[in-house]
C-alpha cells in the first residue's frame, strides 16, 4: 500500500512537472511574428555609395527591393509619393583585411574578409519624421584568392548583397 502511494505521488509530481514545461511551449511562434509593421507600403530610394565599392549599387537595390518583395509583410511602392516609408540605404564602408598569408611568404595574403557598412535611414512619408536615421547595418563574407582579387570580390558581392538585404529587411519590418 504504501508502495502505490508513493507511485501515485510521483505520477502526480511528473504530470504537474509536465504540464508546467509544455505551458511553456504553447506561445512560441517560429519565424518573424505575428507583428504587423505600423505601415503598408515602402520606397527604397535609389542607393547611394560612398564606399569605393564600383557596380554595386545594382546589384544590392535589387537584393534589398527582392529581400522586401519575397517577405510579404509590406508592399514596394512604385514611387516615394505613394509609399508610407522611404528607406535610404548608404553603402559607406568597403573594408578588406587579410586573414591567412602562405606559411613560406607572409606578404602574399590569401584570404580576406570583405566587409561592407550600410548606413540606413527610414522615413515616415505622412509627416517627414525619421523613424530611425543612419543606423549601421554591417556584414562580412571571406574570400579566398587564388586567380586574382577582383574576380573573387565581384564573385562574392550577390552574397553580400542577399546577407545586407535580410539584415536591412529584419531591421525595417522586425519589432524595433
Amino acid at each position: 500500500m504504501k508502495g502505490m502511494l508513493c507511485l501515485t505521488a510521483f505520477r502526480n509530481l511528473l504530470l504537474g512537472v509536465s504540464a508546467c514545461a509544455l505551458g511553456g511551449c504553447a506561445h512560441y511562434e517560429l519565424g518573424t511574428g505575428t507583428a504587423v509593421p505600423a505601415f503598408r507600403t515602402i520606397s527604397v530610394d535609389p542607393m547611394q555609395n560612398t564606399a569605393a565599392l564600383p557596380q554595386a549599387v545594382a546589384t544590392f537595390s535589387r537584393a534589398i527591393r527582392n529581400a522586401f518583395a519575397a517577405d510579404g509583410r509590406v508592399e514596394l511602392a512604385g514611387s516615394a509619393a505613394s509609399a508610407d516609408v522611404i528607406l535610404r540605404v548608404d553603402l559607406a564602408q568597403f573594408e578588406r583585411t587579410f586573414t591567412s598569408v602562405q606559411p613560406n611568404d607572409t606578404a602574399l595574403a590569401r584570404k580576406f574578409d570583405l566587409n561592407i557598412v550600410a548606413l540606413c535611414s527610414l522615413e515616415d512619408h505622412a509627416n517627414g519624421r525619421m523613424l530611425w536615421n543612419n543606423q549601421e547595418i554591417r556584414v562580412t563574407r571571406q574570400i579566398f584568392v587564388d586567380d586574382g582579387q577582383n574576380p573573387a570580390e565581384y564573385q562574392v558581392q550577390p552574397q553580400l548583397a542577399a546577407q545586407l538585404a535580410d539584415r536591412v529587411v529584419h531591421r525595417v519590418l522586425d519589432v524595433w
